[in-house]
This record gives C-alpha cells, structure tokens and sequence, in this order.
C-alpha cells in the first residue's frame, strides 16, 4: 500500500495524476460537480445518445427481454437483438457478416489475439489505439510499427520484411486517430495490402456514423470500404450506444466464435444496448442523419476556424477530434481547470495516451452543440492558453 500511495504521489508531483469526474448529462451540456458547464470532451459526436427512438427501443427490449442478457454468447447470451444487429451491421458495412463485443477495447484484443499467431506478421501505426497495441501483444504475432501514416515508409519496411515472410500479414490502422483527429491514408494502405497480399483491418471508431455520405465511416469517405477485409467500430460514439464489433468475411467472424477469449467469455451486451444501436442505425441511414453529419460538419468548420485564426495548433486534425497542442503536463492541467471553472468542460490529454512534449487539449465538437456557445469556448480556450504561455 506504502508503494502504491508513493508512486500515486509522484504522479501527482509530475502533473501526471488522473482522477475521476462525475458528469451527470450527455451534452452538449451537463452538470459537473454541479454546475451547468459546456461538454466539450464526449464522443457523442451526432447526440443520439439521448435521442427518443433510441430510449424508446432500448426500454421495450428491457420490458421484453430483461435488464441482462445472463450468460455469455456461446451459451443462452444471443438474444434476437444481437442476431438482429450483427445481421444490420453487415448489410452496413458490405460484408457477409459481423460479430458484436462489449466494448471497443475487448473487441481489437479479440480479433488480434483470436486471428493472428506467433508465425504471423502485424504492420500498426505507430499512434495506433492502446487496445490495438495490446492486440498485438496478445496475438504473439511480431508486430512492425511504422511511421504515423506514413504510406511510404510502411512499403520500404514491407518489402524488407517480405525476404522472411512465413505466415499472414495484417496492417492495422486507426480510421481516424482518436488524439490527432487526423485521418489513416487507407486508399494507399489498399494498394500495399493488395500488392504484398496482406490483410488490412481499420479500428474505425470515431468514423462510423460520422464519416462518408452515408455514415458508414473513413473508408466510405475515402471510396475504398470495398476494400477492407476487417472493419471494426463502435456503438458507443456517434452511435449513442455500447459495445463495438467486427464486420468481415463469415470465415472471419466463425473464426472469432470459436478463437476470441473476450468473445467466448463474456456475458453478452444487454439487450437494450443492441436494440438502441439498431434504431441509431436507422437515424444514420435516414434524411435526419444526413442532416445531423451536416451539422456536425457546419460546427466543427466554425470551432477549428476561430482556434486556428487565432493561432493555435490544431495538429492534423481534419475530424470532429480538435486536438489544441498545448505542451506539457503542467500547464495542459492548469489550463483545463481553468476552463471548467468558465464552464468548459474539456480534458487535458498527458502520456502515456499521447508522446512526452505533445500534451494537448482535447476537444470533441457534437452536432447538438449551439455555435455561440462554440463560439464562447474557442474565445475562452484562446485565453487560456496565452495565460498559460505567459
């Protein structure tokens, strides 16, 4: 215990250590320690979270089906509402099949450790998800990291690899990187996987339902969805839900069934949970979703704009992720309490999520914000970091 409260300490010392908030609301505003503060750090990105069709949805399969769903999937845990949605999900994606997970992190562990062995080859972006990194791991393949999108370079290190090559390969990427707000180079990631026949897989969970005329994510923005074997995503972002999954070939996902640790031995989603996901489907693919992308776009297009006129930096940032670089730990902290005490609510990013020196404040635009209350933010965010250089 006398370690653990040293090290704690030291965290503390360094402006490294993180605590826990209570935010009663889901934007685009919330109560937090009890006052009405602006949620500018949710990935709630369209604000479905909240929307009726999807409370309507979640309570009748409550009523019908029960709070839980008592077992895990391979036993009595496939209710209709998992077979429903999986059967969805690949209809959106293009794919012969899908596979729900409790959660985006269980979901990129499972299929890296459930698909990819000690004889295999896995090529990640270096500012790839902790939980793709932590695939990796499990899987016990040899994991290649190559430069942050960096197509180019990705190719000289496949062609060197390729003299050892024995097993599969797999490239894997972000869609849109969840720190950065930039987005991966996948019609280029295509072509190398076509060419040294590789598999490539895109965690795209800040794409999906935000990304592309349709919602269906990165890939569909960038007209190459066709062309990923593994498309992975979350129903916990732009969707308003929980849980992610896999959409790939029925091969894949059986594979899965009978190979993935976080699949086999957990208890499945609730019903509701796949039951609201259904219905935050049929938003995406309808008029209104059409108009709440839109309007997410119109926000995020005026909030980067006042940041970036006023000369911060915005990294690469081309998404709803605004990134506002900021430096070290210290002054990142300073400057987040100093905007929840204007009411703005926006967290401060340290490492080990993000490289030492790249500190930033980590900003999520929502299609339900009100722009002048954008407009207050970007001007207090402004302030607050000249105090801070000051």
């Amino acid at each position: 215990m006398k370690r653990w409260s040293q090290e704690l300490a030291e965290l503390e010392a360094r402006g490294m250590r993180r605590t826990l908030r209570t935010v009663d609301g889901q934007g685009p505003r919330a109560l937090v320690d009890g006052r009405d503060v602006l949620l500018l750090c949710s990935n709630n990105y369209l604000g479905l979270a909240g929307h009726p069709a999807l409370l309507e949805a979640a309570a009748a399969a409550t009523y019908r089906y029960g709070a839980g769903s008592g077992a895990s999937r391979l036993v009595s845990g496939t209710l209709p509402p998992h077979a429903q949605l999986e059967e969805r999900l690949a209809a959106f994606k293009g794919t012969e099949a899908a596979l729900l997970f409790n959660s985006g992190f269980a979901a990129n562990t499972g299929i890296l450790q459930g698909l990819f062995g000690p004889d295999d080859v896995i090529f990640s972006d270096e500012l790839n998800h902790a939980s793709l990194i932590d695939g990796c791991r499990l899987s016990r393949a040899r994991t290649v990291v190559y430069p942050h999108g960096d197509a180019a370079a990705l190719e000289v290190i496949m062609n060197r690899e390729a003299r050892q090559r024995r097993g599969r390969w797999l490239i894997v990427t972000d869609g849109i990187f969840s720190m950065d707000g930039d987005i991966a180079p996948l019609p280029a990631l295509c072509a190398l996987k076509e060419r040294f026949e590789a598999l490539l897989m895109v965690d795209d969970a800040h794409g999906t339902g935000v990304l592309g005329a349709t919602g269906r994510g990165t890939a569909e923005q960038l007209g190459c969805l066709e062309r990923i074997d593994l498309q992975m995503g979350t129903l916990g972002k732009a969707l308003g839900c929980a849980g992610a999954y896999l959409a790939a070939p029925r091969v894949v996902i059986d594979t899965l069934i009978n190979r993935s640790r976080p699949f086999i031995f957990s208890t499945s989603l609730p019903p509701a949970v796949p039951a609201a996901a259904l219905a935050a489907l049929d938003l995406v693919e309808s008029v209104a979703g059409a108009q709440l992308r839109e309007r997410l776009g119109d926000n995020l297009a005026f909030f980067a704009g006042l940041l970036r006129a006023a000369g911060l930096d915005l990294l690469s940032s081309a998404t709803q992720i605004v990134p506002v670089l900021v430096g070290e730990p210290a002054p990142t902290m300073a400057i987040t309490r100093r905007l929840l005490a204007d009411g703005i609510f926006l967290q401060g990013i340290r490492p080990p999520t993000v490289p030492a020196g790249t500190c930033r404040l980590r900003a999520t635009v929502m299609a339900s914000h009100d722009p002048l209350d954008l407009a207050h933010a970007a001007e207090r965010i402004v302030t607050a970091c000249a105090a801070a250089r000051s």
